[in-house]
């Protein structure tokens, strides 16, 4: 944690991450923390790293898997409220496969995560694309629509959760 790209102030928060769209058979591999809605697999970008090494440190970290990072699917500007404190988060979101198969490639798993010295338990799920469309709420909810129709361009778009002005 201590290198991570990620700045605390009791006013503000910034924080660098990097997360994988990882789609195999029509299911995507995503994370949800206890007590909190589903997300990309990732974390955050420490001093000196590149987008691609920190997320397959993150992935090797987190679910014990070698990725290899295809491409830069989308860059996103969030504005959100982490806990009560304002944040601003750039992330960098890459398509990315597994290199071997050590996870379960269907259903959900568990492992968990750390965050400031404290460990996460984290439930990794496959899910059916055809449930984003129905309505799975996937933080940020603005990616849902650039990964049911890709068109193999990077997207970029502000996600603006805190009513910020630009």
């Amino acid at each position: 944690m201590d290198n991570d790209i990620l700045f605390k102030t009791d006013e503000f928060i910034f924080s660098y991450r990097v997360a994988g769209v990882l789609i195999q058979n029509g299911m995507i591999l995503l994370q949800k923390p206890v007590n909190d809605g589903y997300s990309l697999i990732g974390g955050h970008i420490k001093k000196f790293e590149t987008g691609k090494d920190a997320l397959k440190r993150e992935f090797m970290e987190e679910l014990h898997v070698k990725i290899d990072v295809d491409s830069l699917f989308a860059v996103v500007e969030t504005f959100w409220l982490w806990g009560k404190t304002p944040c601003h988060q750039l992330g960098l979101y890459y398509k990315i496969h597994l290199l071997d198969d050590v996870i379960p490639l269907e259903g959900s798993f568990f492992g968990y995560d750390e965050l400031g010295g404290k460990q996460i338990d984290m439930e990794f799920c496959w899910i059916a694309l055809e449930e984003l469309k129905n309505g799975l709420e996937l933080y940020p909810s603005e990616l849902i629509p650039f990964i049911l129709d890709d068109k193999g361009k990077t997207v970029h778009f502000v996600s603006n959760q805190i009513n910020v002005d630009e």
